[in-house]
């Protein structure tokens, strides 16, 4: 038959043994344990393998509420008088001072031996459940972080899909096919950026080892990188990159395609005539207002020609010039007469240059064509008539006369410096083509325009 618990007050008994059931207390439930007198003061300390006390820190002899951190010591003072008042005290956390500053956590609980004797103070080490807390903090917040991350970079990318003027399509890493592409991309690749198309098979068969290689090289390293390669029935150079990030918990590329601007391409727009020979002079490449000037209608035609051929060279200029860029790669500023079959004879200022990519070996020519010196008799004739009636028109009048004079002179001669050509004059006023084409009407000067 069992025996019955006794109260409170018969753990009187006990007190002259709190000493050893501190160690007990130690050995079997807990990893502290004090036992402290009727002042508050810790007579005995029983520790478990791991000490909560700094280093060399001595408590016997200390009042419990000194043993603490600032913060912790009013729950010292409730745990005691609960222990005093009842005989038993509710479960408190206190932090003691540790090494290097930090704080060691316990869960403490009180209990007094009889009413006038010792209390027992019981605690358990939460260093271990700090750090098992701290780590889920931490995993918490990476979670967090990661989630926003995300999220901005899905905003980055939706917001680059609505502004960017280059060609940008999402694919899947796993198999390189298209999620999504921007409008630009769908011009550029065609059917191939469609959702669950292959943007690799609309490259040129020489250039697709190497973008397949982009895609795998940025998948694998996660890092971004860019090539170079020509997209099939385009006459142009790609520069085509790709960025691996994940979306969704899908690890996805974020490939970017832009059209890449030659030395071709700047030729091509230029306003000033030029053209490109090989070292002997004979015409490789010439661009439209070249071909303007020299009356010939088309590129292919001056192909194979001398410069000089082409330009009606008769004082043998031009193999003087090609003399002095072989010899030092540069010149600028030397006028020529051009005597082109079909046009006046009118004067260039031509500057050269010498283009060598490894062993090839070519020259490279613009012309500005100056304005015939006949053009100057009408300028002092209009500015003669202008001053002539001065104090018989209103300074309104001849300042509307004079515009309209000024604009009639101007649009003229940016014809004749462009030999009829409606494009370059256009560029050479730095006006649209078809805003000049209204005023060429208006002025009546469409017998300047050469006719193709």
């Amino acid at each position: 038959m069992s025996q019955p618990i006794p109260d409170l007050a018969d753990l009187s008994l006990l007190s002259g043994l709190a000493p050893e059931l501190a160690s007990t207390f130690v050995k079997v439930a807990s990893d502290i344990a004090l036992v402290i007198g009727e002042d508050g003061v810790i007579r005995n300390v029983a520790e478990g393998p791991t000490s909560v006390r700094a280093a060399g820190d001595a408590w016997v002899g200390r009042p419990w509420v000194d043993t603490v951190t600032p913060e912790t010591r009013r729950k010292v003072e409730l745990l005691l008088s609960e222990a005093r008042t009842s005989g038993v005290s509710k479960r408190r956390e206190l932090n003691h001072p540790g090494a290097g500053g930090a704080s060691i956590p316990v869960s403490w609980a009180a209990v007094r031996l009889g009413t006038n004797g010792p209390v027992l103070a019981v605690g358990r080490d939460l260093r271990a459940v700090a750090a098992i807390q701290q780590r889920f903090l931490d995993a918490q917040q990476d979670m967090e972080r990661d989630y926003w991350q995300r999220r901005e970079a899905e905003s980055r990318y939706r917001l680059l899909f609505q502004v960017a003027r280059d060609a940008v399509l999402v694919l899947d890493a796993g198999d390189f096919s298209v999620i999504e592409a921007n409008p630009v991309a769908l011009t550029m690749f065609g059917a191939g950026a469609k959702p669950g198309a292959m943007p690799a098979d609309c490259v040129e068969p020489g250039s697709r080892a190497a973008i397949e290689e982009l895609f795998v090289t940025a998948r694998a390293s996660g890092r971004a990188s860019e090539v170079r390669v020509r997209l099939a029935e385009r006459h142009f150079a790609t520069a085509v990159s790709a960025t691996p990030f994940r979306a969704d918990d899908r690890q996805c590329l974020l490939v970017r395609a832009r059209r890449v601007e030659t030395v071709t391409d700047f030729f091509e727009q230029m306003p000033e005539a030029a053209v490109i020979t090989d070292s002997s002079g004979r015409i490789r490449m010439a661009n439209p207002a070249f071909v303007a000037l020299a009356r010939a209608g088309d590129e292919s035609r001056l192909r194979g020609w001398l410069v000089g051929d082409a330009l009606g060279d008769v004082q043998g200029q031009w193999a003087v010039l090609l003399a002095q860029v072989r010899a030092n790669g540069l010149v600028g500023g030397v006028g020529v007469t051009l005597n082109v079959a079909g046009a006046a004879p009118m004067r260039a200022d031509v500057s050269g240059a010498l283009l060598a990519e490894g062993e090839q070996e070519d020259l490279g020519f613009t012309l500005r064509v100056q304005p015939p010196s006949a053009s100057s008799e009408p300028l002092a004739a209009g500015l003669a008539e202008l001053v002539a009636r001065v104090g018989h028109a209103p300074l309104p009048d001849l300042l509307v006369q004079a515009v309209a004079w000024a604009e009639h002179h101007l649009v003229e001669s940016a014809l004749e410096r462009g030999q009829g050509r409606l494009e370059t004059a256009a560029a050479l006023l730095g006006i649209p083509a078809d805003s000049l084409l209204l005023r060429v009407q208006r002025l009546g000067l469409s017998h300047r325009l050469l006719l193709n």
